[in-house]
């Protein structure tokens, strides 16, 4: 039996394979960690909602620019073409004076071929530059006084007329420069206002409601720091309204307390109040871009409406208005005052007292009260 047994076939050997499966499991562990390590690293391309709300804000403030551009150049347009128009009459009376004139010298040359005498005479009535015939041959000491009053007059209206045409032409050319800015300006105004709105309709349900918050939150401190105002500016006229009963009271007077105080005391004059008065009723009409009224407002056609109310012709634009009147410090300010937002002055609102405005906010806002804080002022002035 041994020797029966040496001749079997040695089993083969089965390599094991479990070596490879751990190696197998751990590279897919580690190429799954890369994975996700990768997917934690890479950056969000979405903006957040807080740079949502900055570039929101400075594309309507850019729009707010645009809209004081397309003002400025609209007013330049409308005085162009009424200069132009006013030209293009003048040149149309000119060149009807200038006709007479040439049919009188006509009458005369006719009067010298029916006489038989057409000859220098003649031909120097019905050149084109009858003074520059003159020149040459010396005929004006052969003409009448009548003849000669003809050749002043025909040379004047000429001269007058040319000069008069020049100038239209470059009126018609100014004139075209600023419509080309005014169509600029408006294709600027609503591009700026296409941006925003683009960036406010890919924000999420979440996304809207948290940039509602940030809203809510930036109006709070606004209202906080206007009752802070409207508190020093009480202070103030109280404290003026006792220097006043004093000094009456040494005086022998009254002491009445009008008070030259800034807050919405009887301080208050009338043409202010007339401003006031208009400016409330505007509330809630919707701002559109370039609008003057009465049915809606951009921020300067607000609150040059507002003063035309009371009597008082103030300019178009934010720029304008910025240099006309009495300039104030923001803790003076009266009702009725100016006052201005943003370092390129494209923002205004009307001081209401009590650290409010009422202005006429943006695209898709109505004309409301607001805290003057809720922008980055400028400056104020009273306008009268």
């Amino acid at each position: 039996m041994p020797l029966l047994a040496s001749h079997r076939k040695p089993r083969a050997r089965v390599r094991s394979t479990a070596p490879a499966v751990g190696l197998t499991t751990a590279a897919l562990a580690s190429v799954t960690l890369l994975s996700t390590q990768s997917a934690v690293a890479a950056p969000d391309p979405r903006p957040s909602v807080e740079d949502v709300q900055k570039q929101v804000d400075d594309l309507y403030r850019q729009a707010g620019t645009a809209t004081q551009k397309y003002n400025q150049a609209k007013e330049a347009s409308s005085a162009q073409r009424a200069r132009v128009d006013a030209l293009l009459e003048d040149v149309a009376q000119r060149t009807d004076k200038l006709n007479e004139a040439r049919r009188a010298l006509g009458a005369f040359a006719a009067a010298q071929y029916r006489n038989g005498s057409i000859a220098p005479t003649a031909t120097f009535f019905l050149a084109d530059d009858p003074q520059s015939y003159f020149d040459q041959s010396q005929l004006m000491q052969r003409m009448t006084d009548r003849q000669q009053k003809a050749v002043t007059d025909f040379r004047v209206q000429q001269e007058k007329t040319a000069k008069k045409r020049a100038e239209a032409v470059r009126s018609l050319e100014t004139l075209t420069t600023a419509q080309a800015d005014l169509r600029t300006s408006k294709q600027n105004v609503r591009t700026k206002l296409s941006e925003a709105r683009t960036l406010l309709s890919k924000l999420t349900a979440e996304e809207k409601a948290r940039l509602a918050e940030i809203e809510r939150k930036k109006e709070a401190e606004a209202a906080r720091k206007a009752e802070e105002l409207a508190k020093r500016q009480a202070a103030a006229k109280a404290e003026a309204d006792r220097k006043a009963a004093e000094d009456a009271k040494k005086s022998g007077g009254t002491g009445t307390g009008t008070g030259t105080g800034s807050g919405t005391g009887s301080g208050t004059s009338s043409k202010a109040e007339q401003v006031l008065a208009f400016a409330r009723a505007q509330i809630g009409k919707p701002y559109v871009w370039g609008a003057t009224g009465p049915a809606s407002y951009d921020c300067s056609g607000l609150t040059q409406a507002a003063w035309k109310a009371a009597g008082v012709d103030i300019p178009r634009t934010t720029w304008d208005q910025v240099k006309i009147g009495t300039r104030v410090a923001t803790a003076d300010l009266r009702p009725g005052d100016l006052v201005f937002f943003y370092d390129d002055i494209s923002h205004v609102g009307i001081y209401k007292g009590d650290g409010m405005m009422i202005h006429a906010p943006k695209p898709g806002a109505n004309v409301r009260e607001e805290s003057i804080y809720y922008m980055p002022i400028y400056g104020s002035v009273r306008p009268a």
